[in-house]
């Protein structure tokens, strides 16, 4: 017979089961075994679909295809279909659900820690669940729980509507300054604090259209790298918060969907212990954290990409005014490495990124080759932000 302490008996009383998660880089992993296979997966509510692993893990034969949709495009991919399903204690019913199998990411690189791939929302839409940051677990509800029977103060807590557009997504408000709204997505799996895009932008007047960003950089998405760049937003109000000031990570191209205008990411969702109720088309925030705002991410003002054809890292834009500037690196330059980190090879654009970037007021040594010329550097990083 089960031995149960207080706390378990009591949730076990009232039909809650309770998974813990673990908080990476700029993300959170959970365990599963999926056709019989134990897996660790970072939870990723931006994905509309139940499972996305490496096609070099074996949960079974594949039995379909499907196109997925990120930021900027599309691909398509093989899929499994889902037999069994279970989230630590949590059994879930598979019914529809299909695994896609996807090129190897280098996802324990990026959130510091052991991953396989992704799970989605289809996983929680049919349970009221929480995704509670302060204690790391997540907790399944019964449906019973009616969410839209409480009353926030609007200070610590609040009620948000979802809009009435896709079926894959938690799409919510958020409020400009001069009270336009965009249409962003609650997304677990985005690291950034959110992610919009220039048009978007342009359209609730956030931008000024035809301007170009005075500093850039290359942003990984799964469809492809893209121009992005860091922008102060003052005055918004995200899924009802108060935001003073924030920043943003805006994409330099259109939306892959006419009615989304980006998400709103793991830097702001953090503080916050959120239920998810699909079902009655609500969201409950209960800030934890105290915190609603981001610190600028420190840069060099260096934009690079790996180049297929020269089988180089090239530096293809250096911002005004930025360290890499006043160090005299070019654009055209070669990257050879930074840190110990040495670029003699293919390197993914999110990998590069994120070691480009750092805390502000942090020190990194990179080396170039300027027509042919070996150049060292040791540059400060500073907050570069387009306001």
């Amino acid at each position: 017979m089960p031995i149960f302490t207080p706390l378990i008996f009591l949730a076990a009383l009232q039909g809650n089961v309770e998974v813990p998660f673990r908080i990476g880089e700029d993300a959170l992993i959970v365990d599963a075994v999926v056709n019989g296979r134990p897996i660790s997966v970072m939870f990723d509510t931006g994905f509309g679909g139940a499972v996305d692993v490496s096609n070099t893990i074996n949960i079974g034969e594949p039995s379909g295809k499907i196109t997925l949709r990120d930021f900027v495009g599309e691909m398509e991919a093989d899929t499994v279909k889902i037999k069994s399903l279970k989230l630590g204690n949590k059994k879930i019913d598979p019914t529809g659900m299909e695994a896609v199998l996807s090129r190897p990411e280098d996802y324990s690189f990026a959130y510091g820690m052991h991953c396989d791939g992704l799970m989605g929302l289809q996983v929680i839409k049919n349970n009221i669940t929480e995704i509670n940051f302060e204690h790391q677990k997540f907790i399944f509800y019964p449906s019973t729980l009616d969410i839209t029977t409480r009353t926030p103060d609007n200070k610590k807590t609040f009620l948000a509507k979802m809009l009435p557009v896709g079926t894959n997504a938690v799409e919510l408000s958020v409020e400009t300054p001069s009270g336009k709204n965009l249409h962003m997505a609650l997304d677990t799996g985005n690291a950034f604090y959110a992610t919009s895009h220039r048009d978007s932008l342009e359209r609730v007047g956030l931008w000024e259209a035809g301007k170009d960003p005075k500093y850039t950089t290359m942003a990984g998405v799964a469809s492809g790298p893209v121009v992005s760049w860091d922008k102060k937003m003052v005055g918004m109000k995200i899924f009802g918060v108060p935001v003073p000031t924030s920043i943003w990570d805006i994409i330099d191209l259109p939306s892959s969907a006419a009615n989304f205008d980006g998400t709103i990411g793991f830097g702001f969702l953090r503080n916050f212990n959120i239920i998810i109720d699909y079902g009655r088309r609500r969201v409950w925030l209960e800030n934890w954290t105290g915190k609603v705002e981001n610190d600028p991410p420190g840069q060099l003002g260096i934009s690079a990409s790996y180049d297929n054809q020269s089988k180089k890292v090239i530096i293809f834009a250096v911002g005004p005014g930025s360290p890499a500037e006043e160090a005299g690196i070019k654009r055209g330059d070669e990257l050879l490495s930074i840190d110990s980190l040495d670029l003699a090879g293919v390197i993914s654009v999110k990998k590069l990124r994120k070691i480009l970037s750092g805390p502000t007021g942090s020190k990194v040594k990179i080396a170039t080759s300027h027509a042919g010329s070996l150049k060292r550097y040791t540059l400060e990083r500073k907050a570069l932000v387009n306001d």
